[in-house]
């Protein structure tokens, strides 16, 4: 099979990151968690205690940041200025903040680079909201992942029980929110590209995803 550029795009808790790096693995090809890179900078934003609506400020941040992914053993990290931030960027205040940086259109100019260089070599996976629609319309294949909200917060809630004191139904209405921010923002809205494939996970296992997955690209 020839080298591919592929998609995943899909909103909170669809299962986009387990079933990326797991088709990643299985094609040997590398895995890019786009989304770290919006938390890295709301990361950034945070520690400095930059006002996420201000462009100026962000624009003379984002000139300031170097993000990259080292690969760990078998996990890919993710650096800011050297320094490995993977376990400070999941937490829901992160993730909250990362969905208002996301809208703002200097942030996604400066990450839009970082993620094209990422992509030029292909044999890779990219997984976040608008892969197939802004940053790599030319992809070869475009996978949009979904499920019903519920279940997305289900697997959102067991993924952070243990970093975040949040309910379930906390957990479901932050979910609900997040989409609301993701698919109504002017910039780059949270939308399947015209010619995705659309899986609904909702009743699938990842392994059953993935295997959907290879069958797509195998045609």
């Amino acid at each position: 099979m020839e080298k591919l550029l592929i998609t995943i795009d899909g909103p909170a808790g669809a299962g986009k990151t387990t079933v990326s790096r797991a088709l990643a693995d299985r094609l040997g090809y590398r895995y890019i968690d786009t989304g770290a890179l919006y938390r890295g900078v709301a990361l950034a934003v945070q520690s400095r205690g930059i006002d996420p609506e201000n462009d100026d400020d962000l624009k003379r941040l984002c000139s300031d940041l170097n993000l990259t992914f080292v690969r760990n053993n078998e996990d890919l990290s993710l650096y800011l200025n050297g320094e490995n931030i993977s376990d400070r960027i999941r937490t829901p205040e992160i993730t909250m903040l990362a969905s208002a940086v996301s809208a703002r259109p200097v942030v996604r100019e400066f990450l839009l680079e970082v993620q094209k260089n990422l992509g030029r070599q292909k044999a890779a996976v990219f997984e976040g909201r608008d892969m197939g629609t802004v940053v790599f319309p030319d992809a070869d294949v475009k996978f949009f992942l979904d499920a019903s909200t519920h279940t997305r917060a289900l697997r959102r809630f067991e993924e952070q029980k243990l970093q975040s004191s949040q309910t379930l139904d906390e957990v479901e209405r932050n979910i609900q929110r997040r989409d609301r921010n993701d698919s109504t923002r002017e910039v780059a809205p949270l939308k399947p590209a015209p010619d995705a494939i659309i899986i609904d996970s909702t009743e699938l296992t990842a392994e059953a995803v993935v295997d959907l997955m290879v069958s797509h690209l195998e045609e």
